[in-house]
């Protein structure tokens, strides 16, 4: 790989700097700067995913004919880091990244015309319906049920750990339409509206007080077979293909550079003893080698997407490494952080909306969201499938 930037990268680098120069406006970047979350609130990432859809440039990962920017590899990985580095809110989640691609793989023509123009245009907010209590890590056992009746399918069960469902319009679930054969054999993937009647979300409130998980209730809810996707018992091997998307299906060292970029910015801050933790070499080593995970990171994921760029999917083995890598890192920069402020890491700070929050500095500002950003870095290795299912699911596959 050449890693100098052509003339032709260069311009274009510049364009994207000066479209965000003007359009991510100070509120936008405070926004994610106060955000706890690895997803940005709908409220401030559909505004983002907006003025990126006037642009054309809301899904650099999709193909040009279905809304697509056409870029090449490089320039979508310039884009993911001026993004990064300009302070994006982060909000290419469900939707964009995860249940876009399975439409386009096993979505007939119909479902593309509606779903896809909806999710460009941020009409239609999607939640992700797979864990059910008892049935997280052991997916296959799930209970959810969708009985066949006439022209719609009758759904009764419940989904957990449903990221923002509270603000989503549909979610795309796994439901067991067959108890014969393997339990694999008998799940089907389903699109629901969540405004239909029996559809009941209540919120799981996290450790540092935020709501951004719910457990989502089905009573005899109707979903018509026409939002099925694929044919019913083949939703396991839909689920496969959608989770390689959301482990490995997107550019996330900037994600990883712009809480390197906040952590030096914190350890360069003068101790109450006048010292710095940025003269500290232990402490420097440590961030060294962090970022030394970064840089292979991203050699990691270049490898994957340009195997979506040609059109394929990452990969299960990619799809895995980099799943465990990133919570891995995440979790480091968070724990070094914390290591900074000593016993003021873990203090209680109640997580209040944006607008309730006075201005402050925007180092003070990330001292208070340390804790935050500490516990939800713990939620890294778990959501996704945890990585020790991914390292099960990358042994099976190199020792089969």
């Amino acid at each position: 790989m050449d890693l100098l930037m052509t003339e032709e990268e260069v311009r274009f680098r510049d364009e994207v700097r000066t479209f965000l120069d003007v359009h991510l406006d100070e509120g936008l970047k405070r926004a994610e700067r106060l955000n706890p979350s690895f997803l940005a609130d709908p409220a401030i990432g559909l505004k983002w995913q907006a003025k990126l859809n006037d642009k054309g440039w809301a899904a650099p990962s999709w193909p040009k004919q279905y809304g697509g920017t056409g870029w090449t590899l490089a320039e979508r990985y310039i884009f993911d880091q001026e993004c990064e580095r300009a302070g994006e809110p982060h909000f290419r989640g469900a939707s964009i990244k995860m249940i876009a691609p399975v439409i386009m793989r096993y979505g007939n023509d119909a479902q593309k015309r509606f779903y896809l123009p909806r999710i460009l245009s941020g009409e239609d907010v999607w939640a992700q319906g797979y864990s059910e209590p008892g049935s997280g890590s052991d997916l296959a056992s799930l209970k959810t049920t969708a009985v066949l009746d006439g022209d719609h399918y009758i759904v009764n069960g419940s989904k957990i750990w449903s990221t923002l469902a509270h603000h989503a319009t549909r979610m795309f679930a796994l439901v067991r339409t067959a108890d014969t054969g393997k339990k694999q054999e008998g799940i089907t993937f389903i699109l629901i509206d969540l405004k239909s009647p029996g559809v009941t979300i209540r919120p799981i409130r996290s450790i540092c007080g935020t709501h951004e998980f719910n457990q989502v209730f089905f009573d005899d809810v109707q979903v018509p077979v026409s939002d099925r996707i694929g044919d019913e018992g083949e939703g396991w091997d839909i689920a496969k293909y959608l989770l390689e998307f959301e482990r490995g299906g997107a550019f996330a060292g900037g994600v990883l550079r712009a809480m390197l970029a906040r952590l030096h910015r914190l350890a360069s801050e003068p101790l109450p003893d006048g010292r710095t933790m940025i003269d500290d070499p232990l402490f420097m080593a440590r961030f060294a080698e962090i970022a030394t995970d970064v840089d292979a990171n991203d050699m990691l994921e270049l490898s994957a997407m340009s195997k979506v760029q040609a059109g394929g999917n990452p990969g299960s083995v990619p799809s895995s490494t980099m799943k465990i890598e990133r919570s891995r890192i995440r979790q480091s920069i968070a724990e070094l952080a914390a290591s900074i402020l000593g016993p003021n890491a873990l203090r209680w700070e109640e997580h209040r909306p944006l607008h309730e929050l006075p201005e402050e500095s925007e180092i003070d500002e990330e001292r208070k969201l340390a804790s935050a950003v500490y516990f939800n870095s713990r939620s890294q290795s778990i959501f996704g499938g945890s990585n020790e299912i991914q390292l099960e699911i990358i042994a099976k596959a190199l020792l089969r």
